[in-house]
């Protein structure tokens, strides 16, 4: 399944997960971007969005998960 960019951007939330997904994709771009420690570098374009989310996701556990309190259970405010 391809993900859109504002999907992709729905995903993502705050400043420093999208700071995170613009130097990996720059990686990639690059033709920095390895799979893993030692791994081969990532030609797919897909693949470099999958690491990039998961890079950003992994942000977003170390701090708890919480956006703003609502949003992760799908309630609005008010």
């Amino acid at each position: 399944m391809a993900i859109s960019r504002a999907n992709m951007n729905q995903q993502i939330t705050k400043p420093a997960q999208k700071k995170k997904v613009a130097t990996v994709m720059r990686e990639f771009e690059a033709g920095e971007l390895h799979s893993g420690e030692n791994g081969p570098v990532v030609e797919n374009p897909k693949q470099a969005i999958a690491i990039a989310l998961s890079e950003a996701g992994k942000m977003k556990k170390a701090t708890g998960g919480r956006i703003d309190g609502c949003a992760v259970r799908g309630l609005t405010r008010g």
